[in-house]
């Protein structure tokens, strides 16, 4: 498992061994993946090795010994692509081709973990209008591009060399051990704030909603689609089904930690809805079991037993 003490990557492969699977995880070295691989080093199924994606002659090394690789590494934030989009495209889409070439070789099963971002804004979306996965992919920032082209390289494997691929595109996900710092998502952010018992901003009216999926629901959802050889060749969005605006979720954790959600200018741009379709996803059996309130009552809970220092430095 590529990104395998990463945010996502810590979760499944500790779900991966509890249901008996032995795990390899290759990941970058850093202070988050050493902390987020403790219980995997513990334990005598699962092998840690520190290197990268954009490495490939250890990807040529480590791939072909695993029946399938859930490739989760990946440079992940819209705005420092911005001011690096160079480092996206060398680990997004060449440590992509890097997995691929390995796979192909070796004839492992390949489970790529896209996302949300490849369908751009939604802008174009009517009012009842859900993104499923034939919609167009319109990405709008280096990060978004990066994880088209490896989505559309990963396909392309599939249509050339007839290999298993599956593409797999979550929505906002969240929850514990995610990233808090300047380049943080949303939910780590305000709970970081509110702990430093801060008022909380939300840009403009805050009524941009978007579909959160809590972590162990994308866990549940990558297990099921390694017990579903049907999805050979194909995307599938995993999501909750649920839109939540950013100011509910401000509203919510200001009120556990007693503070006040301000206004600060419109963001340009804000995407108002960002809709998930997850009929095929039901069709195999996907149920989100963790609403979004309770999940973050778990991340407030994780946080708050965390250092500052763990909190600031949880891997993406």
């Amino acid at each position: 498992m590529t990104g395998g003490a990463g945010f996502q990557g810590s979760h499944l492969a500790e779900a991966l061994l509890a249901v008996g699977h032995q795990v390899t995880v290759l990941n970058t070295l850093s202070s988050a993946a050493k902390r987020n691989t403790r219980r995997l080093q513990a334990d005598s199924r699962a092998d840690v090795v520190f290197g990268s994606v954009t490495d490939a002659e250890l990807t040529a090394k480590t791939v072909p010994e695993h029946e399938v690789v859930f490739h989760l590494a990946a440079n992940v934030n819209v705005d420092k692509s911005l001011s690096d989009p160079k480092s996206f495209l060398d680990t997004n889409v060449m440590g992509t081709y890097n997995i691929l070439e390995a796979a192909r070789r070796s004839g492992s099963r390949v489970v790529y973990a896209s996302t949300c971002e490849v369908y751009g804004d939604g802008q174009d979306l009517g009012a009842d209008e859900l993104l499923d996965e034939t919609a167009e992919l319109m990405p709008n920032s280096p990060y978004g591009a990066s994880k088209a082209a490896a989505d559309r390289l990963c396909y392309s494997y599939f249509r050339s060399y007839d290999m298993d691929i599956t593409v797999v595109r979550p929505f906002n996900i969240f929850g514990e051990r995610q990233k808090s710092g300047a380049f943080g998502a949303l939910i780590p952010i305000l709970v970081r704030q509110a702990m430093a018992g801060r008022d909380l901003t939300v840009f403009g009216e805050g009524t941009a909603t978007r579909d959160y999926l809590h972590v162990s629901d994308v866990v549940r959802a990558y297990l099921l689609v390694l017990d579903n050889p049907e999805l050979k060749g194909r995307a599938i969005n995993f999501a909750s089904g649920i839109n939540t605006s950013v100011r509910d979720i401000a509203e919510y954790i200001a009120a556990k930690f007693q503070v006040d959600v301000v206004r600060g200018p419109a963001r340009p741009g804000e995407v108002a809805r960002y809709p998930a379709d997850i009929q095929l996803a039901r069709s195999i059996g996907f149920a989100p079991q963790v609403e979004i309130w309770t999940g973050i009552d778990r991340y407030v809970d994780w946080a708050i037993s965390q250092s500052d220092n763990e909190i600031e430095l949880a891997a993406t």
